[in-house]
């Protein structure tokens, strides 16, 4: 159950100040201490804007991350920068991206940076029975394993995962060791690719993956179908991961509803039968920003499938892609939104 009925939450990320991504591409211009307290200043503007909106769970905004997935690769032995994005122009697409080439043994032997994030947030955010709870967010190897090539030795991309899962997993562990009792596995490759592939197959992974940490916080995981520069990438419907994925060992299971349109909505149904369901009440793609009446009108809608101790909300995705300002403003109603029905239970 929720620990906060109609839980208001983020999934993980949130916009950079203008300021930081200035400086993000003239680091030589910094020294290490300059670019320390730069880091800091970034999470406490992001802790600032999830504290007004009036947040039950926040994040470090993920602030040190300059990309969801390529950021971790930096932690990464055994793989080596493609020189250059394969396609710079155009319209944005997932292929600007880039690929590594795996020309070793993949390990991480100083961790994923995960650990580092949250000691930070916990250093920087307000304690004390009113604070929020804090939440890190860490891929899932299915999804960590997108942007590497196979090779010989990992002749497909569920080799590359089995290599990424030990890894990901002393994350976790970590995690919790350093105190986090609220860790989100994101798998947005397992939803944009069930329709695919084998559902069951994935749970395995997933499990195998969370399972030294299960009991030990709560757990989390997201599925969404893609976000670079607001566009989507997989083939965007629940049908094809349910009931498989009702076995993942979570507490929450997190779905995108606001892009979408609440197509199968019903679906939260199906996932509050076993496990607590958060609703992404919030289009991170779109600058219609939805007004508190809106968000409540949704979560009433929500409530005639699944019960507000089941219930939670927040954007469909992280927010990294949105401007801060539209970010901040969609925050705050939709967190007025759910106090609205909140106060009506």
């Amino acid at each position: 159950m929720q620990p906060i009925p109609l839980r208001t939450a983020v999934i993980g990320s949130y916009p950079f100040p203008a300021w930081l991504e200035f400086a993000s591409a003239h680091l030589d211009q910094f020294g290490s201490e300059d670019i320390a307290e730069m880091i800091d200043d970034a999470v406490v503007a992001a802790i600032h804007d999830q504290l007004s909106a009036g947040l039950d769970l926040i994040t470090d905004g993920e602030q040190t991350r300059l990309d969801f997935n390529l950021s971790f690769y930096g932690y990464l032995e055994g793989i080596e920068p493609e020189p250059a994005s394969p396609r710079r122009w155009g319209p944005p697409a997932h292929d600007q991206r880039g690929k590594h080439t795996i020309v070793g043994e993949l390990g991480a032997p100083t961790g994923l940076g995960a650990v580092e994030e949250f000691q930070r947030l916990q250093r920087l955010a307000p304690s004390g029975d009113d604070a929020p709870a804090l939440k890190a967010s860490v891929p899932g190897p299915y999804t960590l394993s997108g942007r590497l090539l196979p090779n010989a030795a990992y002749p497909d991309r569920y080799a590359v995962t089995e290599a990424l899962l030990p890894i990901v997993r002393a994350e976790l562990e970590a995690l919790v060791d350093a105190g986090c009792r609220e860790i989100t596995v994101d798998e947005p490759s397992m939803s944009c690719y069930a329709y695919r592939e084998e559902p069951h197959r994935f749970v395995d992974i997933f499990n195998r993956t969370v399972d030294p940490v299960v009991g030990r916080c709560r757990l989390s995981t997201h599925l969404c179908f893609g976000n670079y520069k607001g566009h989507p990438v997989g083939y965007r419907r629940y049908a094809p991961m349910f009931p498989a994925f009702l076995e993942m060992t979570v507490d929450e299971i997190h779905v995108e509803m606001a892009n979408r349109e609440y197509a199968e909505l019903e679906v939260i149904g199906l996932i509050a039968e076993r496990r607590d369901v958060a609703v992404g009440i919030i289009d991170v793609k779109s600058y219609f920003i939805e007004s508190p009446e809106h968000v409540a009108a949704t979560v009433r809608r929500c409530l005639q499938f699944a019960p507000p101790d089941r219930l939670a909300f927040a954007p469909d995705c992280g927010l990294s892609q949105t401007a801060r300002w539209a970010a901040r403003q969609k925050l705050q109603n939709m967190v007025a939104g759910v106090q609205n029905v909140r106060n009506e239970l």
